[in-house]
């Protein structure tokens, strides 16, 4: 969340940021935040001075008794204990306050990067990078990888329905050895900088709401409502969460992690859209790759994941191009954000395989994640970053269809041939 401070010393520079977001209830909000901080610090001050009093009382108490003034001590004492009754109830008042101004704070965005582009929403999204297309596409690959892979027998959404219902789906044969290949592929090329994790894929609600999910995105989410659990959206909401109320040394910084997981999205609403195929689902497998920075290792670790998630898509021979996230298109915790998209001839369209981004302190802030400098006093909230490198659905689709060969079959990116058991083409069987 943002840093509550904000509202305080520089209101109208915090207004203005989310002004570039767009929307009156975001700045009704930021309305309200701002005036229940106000009369959360009055009510603190109000409290502390109480809290004063009476414990100045109890020393004239002590003074009263031991000069032997039992009656003067029982008429302060009286008055403590009716202070005390007072300030108690401030104290219960103050907490009710300061859950509400913290559950409104949760509910505000990250405020925008200077330099992020201004847009009302994805129409307005600059491409910063590409397009890299060929010439022209042949007749063969203009086939959607539904059908592609329905005919390989690669892709058995029909049964994956039977067994758990919509919007999910099942790779067969090659087309689950290529699923688990592109997994591979991601973690073998950033296993030079980037520890490998194998979190949990069940979380808390105190680590789901760490890094933006909740309360926002509650109807998004598969709860475990019996045991308090959720089950991921991606590796970022359990590896950002690793370092949750700690303090790491400055000199440990930027940590670099990376994670192959299953991902569980409900995409409440989407039902009906863009549900053939691999392009959308319930339960898909991903890599991440996630950093813990410093605020000023924030730009370049940026460029850094944005690079990596580049060179996985360039090694597939896939064509793509990059965008930048305009700030109405920007998600709840992004302070900067990157897309990489790749077309698919078959489709023909624009699909995103991979969204890079930086959360400034807005992440680290819910969590408490914080590092100290060697040889100053004090913390600082620290800067997380993440990527998708990659997702697997959509990058699978685009290999379908790129790859179609005249007579339907499928060649194996050459990238991916070491993972697949020797297998260079996909035929029907």
């Amino acid at each position: 969340m943002i840093d509550v401070r904000l509202l305080r010393t520089d209101p109208e520079g915090v207004r203005a940021a989310l002004a570039r977001r767009g929307g009156a209830e975001l700045l009704a909000q930021l309305a309200e935040a701002t005036t229940l901080e106000s009369s959360v610090r009055e009510l603190q001050a109000r409290r502390d001075t109480m809290r004063a009093d009476v414990n100045d009382l109890s020393k004239q108490v002590g003074i009263k008794r031991r000069d032997g003034d039992a009656e003067g001590a029982e008429a302060l004492q009286a008055q403590s204990r009716a202070l005390g009754d007072q300030e108690k109830a401030l104290a219960e008042q103050l907490d009710g306050m300061q859950a509400q101004l913290r559950d409104l704070l949760l509910r505000i965005p990250n405020l925008p990067h200077p330099d992020a582009p201004d847009g009302a929403d994805e129409r307005d999204n600059p491409i910063i990078k590409g397009p890299f297309l060929p010439d022209e596409f042949p007749a063969h690959q203009r086939v959607p990888h539904w059908e592609t892979a329905a005919a390989l027998g690669i892709l058995d959404n029909e049964r994956a329905t039977k067994i758990s219902g919509a919007m999910f789906t099942m790779q067969r044969g090659a087309g689950a050895t290529l699923a688990r290949a592109l997994c591979q592929y991601a973690l073998d090329m950033n296993a030079d900088a980037f520890e490998e994790v194998r979190p949990p894929s069940l979380v808390t609600t105190a680590t789901l709401t760490a890094t933006g999910q909740l309360p926002k995105f509650a109807d998004d989410a598969y709860a475990i409502e019996r045991d308090d659990l959720w089950c991921i959206p991606t590796a970022e909401v359990p590896l950002t969460s690793l370092y949750a109320g700690e303090v790491l040394d400055e000199a440990r910084l930027p940590i670099r992690l990376m994670a192959y997981t299953p991902c569980y999205r409900r995409e409440a609403g989407s039902a009906g859209r863009d549900t053939r195929g691999m392009l959308r689902a319930h339960e898909f497998d991903k890599v991440e790759i996630l950093s813990v920075a410093t605020p000023e290792q924030g730009p370049a670790m940026l460029i850094e994941i944005l690079d990596r998630a580049e060179a996985l898509i360039k090694g597939l021979a896939l064509p793509y191009r990059i965008i930048e996230i305009c700030t109405g298109d920007m998600g709840q915790s992004h302070h900067r954000s990157f897309d990489i998209e790749v077309y698919a001839p078959g489709c023909d369209s624009w699909l995103e395989v991979s969204s890079c981004s930086w959360f400034s302190d807005y992440q680290a802030r819910r969590g408490d994640i914080r590092f100290r400098t060697a040889g100053e006093k004090g913390t600082t909230i620290a800067n997380t970053l993440n990527g998708s490198a990659l997702a697997v659905p959509r990058v699978w689709a685009a290999i379908i269809e790129n790859y179609r060969q005249a007579d339907g079959s499928v060649v194996v990116p050459e990238v991916l041939r070491r993972y697949m058991r020797g297998l260079e083409v996909i035929v029907a069987k």
